[in-house]
């Protein structure tokens, strides 16, 4: 964890130059294994904010804790070991090699040769570079996104806690940028570090950050769930900076289980009669049919249980899904399936094929223009099968 406690940076003297408040008073915690996004136009002040973490400035006043140590307190070199850096240049050393670059670190911690050799292959795995193709190259031997590549996993070789990375991806061309991210955020959420990441661009911000800082002018303006700052942007700096497309950007923040109804699901023994009376209560065109153990077995269709029976149990008219959603799929994704499939409505699904609720384009915009967002709201519950029939 760490903790930013009223952190101010004043550059200039009292008597001669000019002062200016490049940082002020800005406080915030990011919990262990978190990515915060620190985020705003050019000269706001969250590049200065950053470099005093790691003490490449020196604040003016404020302190910054890590689990709860004050960094001021700390020897630079224990300090360093405690923190993974990484750029938008990369700095990569022209005259080593790979290899050589990656271990930099490690190797002046004292790490034997066998152990630097084990955590270079591990690291390259995680990005997806073959070992035995890149790690005898030099940098100038490799494109600008395979040398990105290197420059994370190079702050991550000695496994520090904590990785600050200062527009790490902004030098890298679009198309290589949205893959780099994607190995980036895997490699996070499966080494579980804490990161404080400095950005100018909001959709790397809701794609990467759990939380998201806005800096204006120095100051610390929201920090929040980058949902929440979507959904409630504190102010018009705030609004204008996320653009007027905010509702849509937040169909990639916003999962099924989130936007999924209550839903009710029907035994396989239900009437024609009770599904059509809960049909009709609901105004819905389908009903799930799930087991006493809450799997989903298939649903049935308003119009196929026209002019039937009313007697007779829904499983007669059961049909299979032809798609479904799970619990943690964006709305983006669950929107492109329903226009590929032609439906308005898709089942959530848990990963055993428990029944979630349904996801439709009226609970989509019900749920986007309800107030709520992922940082305040809670998940959707498990729904129980309703006891009729």
């Amino acid at each position: 964890m760490i903790e930013l406690d009223k952190l101010s940076k004043v550059f200039g003297q009292k008597h001669g130059t000019k002062q200016t408040t490049a940082v002020d008073s800005v406080s915030l915690t990011v919990e262990e294994g978190e990515i915060c996004v620190f985020l705003g136009p050019s000269g706001c002040g969250k590049t200065t904010t950053l470099k005093m973490i790691n003490r490449l400035i020196e604040p003016s006043s404020g302190r910054v804790l890590i689990n709860g140590d004050d960094t001021s307190q700390m020897d630079k070199v224990e300090l360093r070991r405690s923190l993974g850096y990484v750029i938008q240049q990369i700095g990569l050393f022209p005259n080593m090699t790979i290899e050589e670059n990656i271990v930099v670190v490690p190797r002046l911690l004292g790490w034997d040769a066998a152990r630097m050799r084990e955590r270079v292959r591990e690291l390259m795995a995680m990005v997806a570079l073959e070992p035995k193709q890149y790690l005898s190259r030099y940098p100038r031997e490799l494109s600008g996104g395979q040398q990105q590549r290197i420059g994370v996993i190079r702050a991550l070789a000695a496994d520090p806690p904590l990785l600050l990375m200062d527009e790490p991806f902004g030098a890298v061309d679009p198309v290589n940028r949205g893959t780099i991210q994607d190995e980036f955020f895997t490699m996070q959420r499966t080494l579980n570090k804490t990161v404080i990441m400095v950005s100018h661009d909001i959709d790397e911000a809701i794609k990467l950050g759990d939380k998201v800082a806005m800096f204006r002018d120095g100051k610390l303006i929201q920090f929040d769930h980058p949902d929440t700052i979507l959904a409630h942007p504190k102010d018009d700096f705030i609004r204008a900076f996320v653009g007027a497309d905010h509702t849509l950007k937040r169909l990639l923040l916003v999962h099924a289980g989130d936007a999924a109804d209550d839903s009710p699901a029907m035994r396989p023994s239900t009437t024609v009669a009770a599904a059509l009376e809960q049909m009709e209560e609901d105004d819905r065109r389908y009903l799930v049919i799930s087991d006493e153990s809450n799997h989903a077995l298939g649903f049935v269709r308003r119009r196929d249980l026209r002019r039937v029976d009313p007697e007779t149990p829904i499983e007669r008219f059961r049909a299979d899904f032809a798609v479904t959603a799970s619990r943690d799929e964006n709305l983006r994704v669950l929107l492109s399936r329903m226009y590929e499939y032609n439906t308005s409505w898709l089942p959530v699904l848990d990963e055993e094929g428990g029944f979630l609720g349904e996801v439709t384009q009226e609970s989509i915009a019900g749920y986007l223009s309800s107030g709520r967002s992922r940082g305040q709201a809670p998940a959707t519950s498990i729904h129980s099968p309703a006891e009729v029939g």
